[in-house]
């Protein structure tokens, strides 16, 4: 897999503009499984072929029962600076209901370990929505998270997605169904909560504090072109999305004969334009006008002054010529919002 995912970071290398990388993030699952030797070579490939910013962002997800000294002391002689965790919840029964590997304690002693290894950038990931999280529990994660240190957090709401056992079991009642009242209180308690302790909700799903904003995920939601390279991983240059095979023998198969897995959708204006009102509306800094202009010509503009006006009226966008944005009461809407003012 290495070898193959080698192969095809050298036949795209050209697909990115000519200027140094921001951010790399080994994500997709769990790189942290991989050896020092064969993440080295995957590291040492990517300096190989592209320009790297000296303070890049470089990022490994990673999963609780992986971290060890043995991988810690991997990790520390590769450029990795920053730890995305799939924690989820500090309670055993939500990690068992939610079928994870790891216990409660296995999350907190690895946050700890890797703090001692002397990585500060750590961003863990948290569920709520579930029927087993109860709201104190809810705020006892979030504080948690300060008693840790940490300085940025992705919480999103448990979803049940088609055709997934999850679904299968809720349908024969051997599972209770979501609350989504409960869902939309642990929102508003996590908005509250983290900002008590200085966290800035900088995306819908996103908070940081002291400006730690995640690099890498901020360049999806302003929508600047990325590359992305193993099965599955998608990439978008600003016209067109590509995507890569998830069949993990077939990729490898076709790269090892010199040909690249991929399909290519090229985007209209209208998708172009629907994707920056989704991905601005979910952030603090909202669509700009100048670039909206510019990106997409007057007549989109001023349709969209128009579609936003009944938003205004009722205090869910505020617009000061420049950017218009949600209003903090109305990030929970943002999707359904994002969706009308679709072309």
């Amino acid at each position: 897999m290495i070898k193959a995912i080698n192969l095809e970071i050298e036949l795209r290398k050209h697909e990115l503009p000519n200027e140094p990388l921001t951010s790399i993030y080994v994500g997709g699952g769990t790189p942290s499984i991989l050896s020092a030797h064969l993440l080295q070579e995957l590291f040492e490939n990517v300096y190989k072929h592209f320009v790297v910013e000296k303070n890049a962002e470089i990022t490994i997800e990673a999963n609780p029962d992986d971290i060890t000294t043995e991988k810690l002391n991997a990790i520390k002689q590769t450029t990795v600076n920053r730890f995305s965790m799939g924690v989820q919840s500090f309670f055993d029964e939500d990690l068992l209901w939610m079928n994870r590997a790891h216990k409660a304690h296995e999350a907190e002693d690895s946050i700890k370990l890797i703090q001692d290894f002397g990585f500060n950038k750590i961003s863990i990931d948290l569920i709520y929505g579930g029927p087993t999280l109860s709201n104190q529990n809810w705020i006892t994660n979030l504080n948690k998270v300060n008693e840790l240190g940490l300085n940025h957090v992705s919480a999103y709401c448990l979803t049940v997605e088609p055709q997934t056992a999850l679904q299968s079991h809720i349908n024969k009642g051997k599972l209770p169904a979501l609350d989504e009242e409960k869902a939309a209180e642990q929102f508003e308690i996590l908005i509250d909560q983290l900002g008590k302790f200085g966290f800035e909700q900088y995306e819908i799903s996103n908070f940081a504090r002291h400006q730690e904003y995640a690099v890498h995920n901020t360049s999806y939601w302003q929508n600047k072109p990325y590359l992305g390279i193993g099965p599955s991983a998608h990439s978008f240059n600003g016209v067109q999305r590509s995507w890569n095979i998830a069949n993990n023998q077939l990729y490898m198969k076709q790269l090892l004969h010199g040909q690249l897995p991929l399909e290519i959708e090229t985007l209209t204006p209208e998708n172009r334009i629907n994707e920056y009102i989704m991905t601005g509306l979910r952030t603090i800094w909202g669509c700009n006008w100048a670039e909206l202009k510019t990106r997409f010509g007057e007549q989109y503009t001023t349709t969209l002054k128009q579609k936003i006006e009944p938003y205004i009226h009722q205090q869910k966008i505020t617009d000061d010529k420049i950017v218009f944005k949600l209003t903090p009461q109305a990030r929970i809407l943002a999707d359904g919002i994002a969706s009308d003012l679709f072309f």
